[in-house]
């Protein structure tokens, strides 16, 4: 079964992760993006999934940690 994307806002942090990241921060202009292509691509993944059973970690979500951990691990030319 695929699981939905639950966010616990307040599970041990008192600052919100929106507020932490710039507004400018080039990720925001990414997650844009991605999420766009996502909900495009949530019918397909629906299709996918079982409808019993134990729900799973959402596929967006885990697109979206792997791409994250890509883009972060890019060296830079700065980097020596």
């Amino acid at each position: 079964m695929r699981g939905d994307e639950k966010r616990p806002e307040g599970l041990f942090s008192y600052v919100r992760l929106e507020e932490r990241i710039a507004s400018d921060h080039p990720l925001r202009a990414i997650r844009s993006l991605v999420e766009e292509v996502l909900a495009a691509m949530s019918g397909k993944f629906e299709d996918l999934y079982s409808h019993t059973g134990r729900p799973s970690i959402p596929p967006e979500q885990l697109l979206k940690a792997t791409l994250l951990q890509a883009v972060f691990t890019v060296r830079s030319e700065r980097a020596s």
